[in-house]
């Protein structure tokens, strides 16, 4: 029983994961070029799947090659300077702080790419931690799945809360989207050289 534990609780923490600060932050990047919520709960969908592939991929390398994880102090430090980069373009884009309704294409391609680096940083590489404790590997197996479904399912809800204040309904103020997009970016920057300090420059 004592074995099943960590599966039982595997879809509950995924959920919780998809919530942690960084993961938010670039996927409000995302979000704010999405005037559909459809868009953008597809945005959060497609980084959930870009992450589990992530941790299914590197997963399945500890369970075949017995390889031993290392730190990911640089993989923090790689979503650092993403998340310095989206807020930094962000800012810079004029578009971002009009009121007609955002033109945007129907892609996903950089929201799976997202994900994937996140995959390998923060509680990510505690999960292939956890995982490669397990004894039995379809335990290990069912662990990283469930995990991986509910930060999938915890990003979907995320993506769909944050882009509220970018449909176009909500866009009624010049003053109020400039804020918003001001605040999220500055946010996005100031998180990302944190992680970058933390990781490499201390």
């Amino acid at each position: 029983m004592q074995a099943f534990l960590p599966i039982l609780f595997a879809f509950i923490i995924g959920i919780g994961h998809a919530f942690e600060p960084d993961h938010l932050l670039a996927v409000s990047q995302l979000v704010a070029r999405r005037d559909s919520t459809l868009l953008a709960v597809k945005d959060g969908l497609y980084w959930g799947l870009g992450h589990t592939t992530t941790l299914v991929v590197f997963g399945g390398l500890i369970l075949l090659g017995k390889v031993t994880f290392l730190s990911s102090g640089y993989f923090e430090a790689a979503v650092g300077v993403l998340l310095i980069t989206m807020g930094v373009g962000r800012l810079l884009n004029k578009q971002n702080y009009t009121l007609p309704t955002l033109v945007t294409r129907n892609r996903h391609q950089l929201a799976y790419a997202i994900g994937l680096l996140h995959g390998l940083a923060g509680s990510g590489a505690l999960v292939l931690l956890v995982m490669s404790e397990l004894r039995d590997p379809l335990h290990s197996l069912a662990y990283i799945l469930l995990f991986g479904l509910g930060s999938v399912v915890g990003m979907f809800g995320a993506a769909a809360l944050m882009n509220i204040p970018f449909t176009p309904r909500m866009r009624i103020s010049r003053v109020l989207t400039s804020s918003v997009v001001v605040v999220t970016s500055l946010l996005s920057i100031g998180y990302g050289g944190w992680m970058i300090y933390s990781n490499v420059l201390t």
